[in-house]
């Protein structure tokens, strides 16, 4: 397999470098609610502007269905330009007339293209978006790892038509994301939650062979349980994914998946709703379960906390009521605490771990949750594979 090429293998200076990131942030009234990946995408940009590039820089921002205000990067521009020190200028467009005239214009800002999105052809690797995007630059970035699962017109498109090279955070990910799948230290466990097994029933049979443990908690725990026979109330369960989790629990490797013994059972989905600690095998008629209960998250606890090698996705349940933190937060805490080699994905993982001032206790935290899962169940990834072929 080719090397991925990087920033060290080009001289940038007097160049115009388009750099894919992920800027794809949460806004609330047009103000950014989380800045993780705009923090994780400064350092690629002031590397190239170091080198004496002219930095471009494109991303997607929510699901927009053609143009929408509501949908503009301008705010994301505005939280960049402060986080990072240095002046970012909004494009009009994505690659049109005003995208051409804000990369022309003199002077050293950063230049912001709006959210690509906006380009009907962008989700379809449409090939005139992708040569308007190159004819902005000399040179291809390919920076986020969040998108790289994504065969779009700026992911892949324009790699393609670009001398091209792996961002440093993408090769980062890369990297952390190798070591767990190639010969991980051991013990190695994962732990699995969130709210679909659907989401993960790939990953869990690409994992399940390769792991020591596997620890699942959260809403998909309830398809296994099912699965197993269980009666779970009226918690999350995906009827049509039962068969495919007992084929899972039947398997070979089965064994080594963990399941909650007892929950945290409350009477409607609400933060405020009354809860009580059921055995999993007693989980009341209408009852809904929204956390693992105190002995499971004790026992998921002591394993992650012995292993070598560990990759965590998905809270173990619905950590943003504080009645029903207590299993994300016991798990968090002893990953945090561990010294396994650990890599934290998801966006409510990395929530989580951020909420409560761990973020830096772990090895390697992911900007990309869909996009691991991806690399995990897959082994490569689009926008990945396309930096491999080598172009003059």
């Amino acid at each position: 397999m080719n090397p991925l090429p990087s920033l060290a293998d080009a001289d940038y200076r007097g160049r115009t470098v388009l750099v894919r990131a992920d800027l794809n942030v949460p806004l609330r009234d047009g103000v950014v609610e989380d800045e993780f990946r705009l923090e994780a995408a400064i350092p690629t940009l002031t590397t190239l502007r170091r080198s004496g590039a002219r930095v471009v820089v494109c991303s997607h921002l929510g699901r927009p269905k053609g143009i929408d205000p509501a949908f503009s990067m301008r705010p994301v521009g505005e939280r960049l330009a402060a986080l990072g020190g240095f002046p970012v200028t909004v494009a009009s467009d994505v690659a049109g007339p005003g995208a051409a005239s804000a990369v022309k214009a003199p002077g050293d800002d950063v230049i912001l293209l709006e959210n690509t999105r906006f380009e009907p052809g962008e989700t379809k690797n449409d090939p005139d978006l992708a040569d308007r995007l190159a004819a902005l630059a000399d040179a291809f970035v390919m920076d986020a790892f969040g998108s790289a699962h994504r065969a779009h017109s700026s992911t892949v498109g324009v790699a393609e038509r670009l001398p091209s090279v792996a961002g440093p955070l993408l090769l980062a990910e890369v990297g952390a994301f190798e070591r767990i799948l190639g010969s991980p230290d051991r013990p190695y466990v994962v732990v699995l939650g969130g709210a679909k097994v659907s989401d993960k029933l790939g990953v869990i049979k690409a994992l399940l062979p390769k792991v020591d443990v596997m620890l699942v908690g959260g809403a998909m725990c309830f398809t296994l349980l099912a699965a197993e026979g269980y009666g779970v109330g009226a918690s999350l369960v995906e009827a049509d994914m039962i068969d495919a989790a007992a084929e899972v629990l039947g398997s070979a490797a089965g064994s080594r998946l963990n399941l909650p013994s007892d929950l945290v059972a409350a009477d409607r989905m609400s933060a405020d709703s009354p809860h009580r600690v059921v055995p999993a095998d007693a989980i009341p008629e209408g009852a809904v379960c929204l956390d693992i209960g105190p002995e499971t998250a004790e026992r998921f606890a002591v394993i992650a906390g012995g292993a070598d090698t560990l990759f965590w996705n998905g809270p173990m349940g619905v950590f943003e009521w504080e009645p029903f933190a207590v299993g994300t937060r016991r798990v968090a805490t002893a990953i945090a605490a561990s010294s396994a080699y650990s890599v934290v994905g998801g966006g409510d993982s990395v929530a989580a771990l951020r909420a409560m001032g761990l973020a830096d206790a772990v090895s390697h935290l992911s900007t990309g949750g869909g996009a691991g899962l991806e690399l995990i169940e897959r082994g490569s990834l689009p926008g990945i594979e396309v930096l491999r072929v080598p172009r003059p």
